[in-house]
């Protein structure tokens, strides 16, 4: 029965591998920084186990053993130690690639005090990700234990490395993780690419772990609207010459279409591989459902409450146990069930449709192959299913400065701004910085305080700007109250900079010194005056019965401006008189020459001038 399962099975493997057939090896970075000689940096493979530092960077000094080289062996039994000293480097244990699994490697390395391991290649080829034991090797207990991380190298790398050692000299290198997930802008994206199923062995009960340990932290990002999260199943249809088949029928549905390996790999006993799919669908359709009513977080909840309430182990992975879960969290169970159709129809479900083309890897993603997995920013994650691994990951696909406060905890990084202001500049009597942790490091940036606008390098130099910048530190500048006086070098109106008021001198910033304008003789220049220098300004003053014009820097007696001032008052008053008279005669003559003008026209009317007669008669004489 087992050769029958095998050989279906594998029948399903092949065909997926063909239809898709792309698998991506997810690359990280390392430098080599001496010697001189390989001095640059290398492509090298992350391995699928233990706990890559996404977002991070490990610096480290390179150990070939000089006996169990391809560290098959406990180094315990070889009487080796990779510890690192206190105040030394830490150690990445160079070992070669054969003979026995890579993460058998990685455990006796990490038992032996590495901190990192470097397998290196046999053979010269493209590199390729290390994966954990597959079916029976699985179950090892060691593979949930692997915390350190893994490369593979290409082998003319591990060769120039070890003719270095060889030589004597000191192999540094970097691991460089910052640049492995693409960090585009400030929402992350990632799918979780997962199973039902818990009769899987360590595999399964790792991923019942991970999504309950996980799943706090993934509800405040979805939440708040930090990531954009989607679950997702791996099916595979049925070869059609064997959809009528015992094989098929218990382990696919809607007719060959989606199917499920066995649990048990046993179909005499336990669940069959339809009732996976089965399962794997209902889930996919509570998603689909809380998404539209805007709750996606909550499938974490059902998921984790569905492993605990309807295991396998205890007969009740059932569509009942299912939705009493569903109901319990309020999500409509007939939208869920009209989603999940009929399986038994010879149709197709278009959810599960779906599922079957997004395995299908698209621009940097490869074919979905590995499962449980993540996707994250369209990027295959590789290593350890854990809580705080994954969360640092999908931190790294943050774009800087917009990580979410979950991801500058003290347990996911260190805070880099909290030693020496991370070497940028600060105003500590203001307590303000340029320092900005982010999950890949500190960035050195001027900041924006209360709506003010800090410009600089941001390493040495930081100044408000704009229109409101006095209102910040004084924008920076010089300021100081005496005597009840206050005096600032900060412009309100001016964008950045800062100046001495009038009655000082100075660079504005540091230091403004009072101006002695009495000693210097800016003031009170004219010999009745006398000058006294105050803070920021001066007096002037003169002797008894004289008065101090500062417009004209002069004295003038108080009388004799009495005097003159009241004479200049009535020039205007007899002025104004004499200007009224003349007006007033004007206009009485000028009333009299159009009232004699009047007159002298009715009158002609009337009584016809002398003149007039005379042409009268001259022309009657001419008839």
């Amino acid at each position: 029965m087992r050769e029958k399962l095998g050989f279906l099975v594998g029948i399903l493997f092949l065909l997926c591998g063909l239809s898709f057939g792309r698998f991506v090896v997810e690359k990280n970075s390392l430098k080599v920084t001496s010697p001189e000689k390989i001095k640059g940096v290398y492509e090298c493979a992350i391995g699928n186990f233990g706990v890559p530092q996404y977002g991070g960077t490990l610096i480290g000094t390179v150990v070939y053993p000089k006996a169990n080289q391809k560290a098959c062996k406990g180094f315990d039994e070889v009487d080796l130690s990779f510890k690192s000293r206190p105040g030394g480097l830490p150690t990445f244990l160079l070992v070669d690639r054969g003979d026995c699994y890579f993460t058998l490697k990685a455990w006796n390395a990490q038992k032996g005090g590495a901190a990192a391991i470097l397998v290196a290649d046999d053979k010269t080829e493209p590199l390729i990700t290390m994966d954990t034991p597959e079916e029976e090797n699985a179950d090892a207990e060691y593979l949930q234990n692997i915390t350190i991380p893994s490369a593979l190298i290409s082998k003319s790398l591990g060769d120039s490395i070890k003719k270095s050692l060889s030589g004597g000299e000191m192999v540094n290198m970097n691991l460089d993780w910052t640049e492995a997930l693409p960090h585009p802008d400030e929402r992350v994206e990632y799918e979780f690419w997962t199973n039902s199923n818990d009769e899987c062995g360590p595999k399964c009960e790792s991923q019942i772990d991970f999504v309950k340990n996980f799943k706090g932290a993934a509800q405040i990002l979805e939440q708040r609207g930090y990531t954009q999260f989607t679950p997702h199943y791996i099916t595979w249809y049925c070869p059609e010459a064997f959809i009528l088949s015992k094989q098929c029928k218990s382990q696919c549905i809607n007719h060959g279409r989606y199917c499920a390996p066995d649990p048990e790999q046993d179909f005499s006993r336990g669940y069959d591989g339809k009732d996976v799919v089965v399962q794997n669908l209902r889930q996919a359709c509570f998603f689909k459902v809380a998404n539209e009513s805007r709750k996606p977080w909550l499938w974490w909840d059902y998921v984790t409450d569905f492993a605990i309430r309807c295991p396998m182990k205890e007969k009740k992975y059932t569509k009942e146990c299912a939705e009493q879960v569903i109901k319990s969290l309020g999500v409509d169970l007939k939208k869920v069930d009209e989603c999940v159709g009929d399986p038994e129809a010879d149709v197709d479900n278009q959810v599960l449709k779906t599922e079957q083309d997004a395995q299908i890897g698209k621009g940097s993603r490869g074919d979905v192959t590995i499962l449980p997995t993540l996707v994250i920013n369209n990027r295959q994650y590789r290593g350890k299913l854990d809580k705080g691994a994954v969360l640092k990951a999908i931190c790294a696909g943050f774009q800087e400065t917009t990580e979410p406060a979950i991801c500058l905890s003290e347990d996911i990084e260190t805070n880099e701004c909290l030693e020496n202001n991370g070497g940028c500049w600060q105003d500590k009597a203001a307590n303000i910085t340029a320092c900005k942790d982010t999950f890949r490091g500190r960035v050195c940036e001027c900041p924006i305080v209360r709506g003010v606008k800090f410009v600089g390098d941001g390493y040495t130099h930081c100044e408000a700007s704009g229109a409101s910048r006095c209102s910040i530190n004084n924008g920076g500048c010089w300021k100081k109250i005496q005597d009840g006086k206050s005096f600032s070098a900060c412009v309100e109106n001016s964008l950045h900079g800062c100046k001495c008021p009038p009655g000082f001198r100075g660079d504005g910033v540091n230091n403004c010194e009072d101006v002695d304008e009495c000693e210097e003789k800016l003031a009170c220049q004219c010999p009745e005056c006398k000058c006294k220098d105050t803070w920021g300004s001066y007096e002037c003053s003169c002797g008894s019965g004289l008065l101090y014009m500062q417009e004209h820097d002069t004295c003038i007696s108080k009388d004799v401006r009495s005097e003159a001032s009241w004479g200049f008052v009535w020039m205007v008053i007899l002025g104004l008189a004499a200007t009224g008279v003349a007006g007033y005669a004007f206009y009485k003559y000028r009333i009299r020459r159009y009232m004699d003008s009047e007159i002298r026209a009715i009158m002609a009317q009337y009584m016809p001038l002398d003149s007039q007669a005379e042409v009268q008669h001259a022309s009657h004489g001419d008839v």
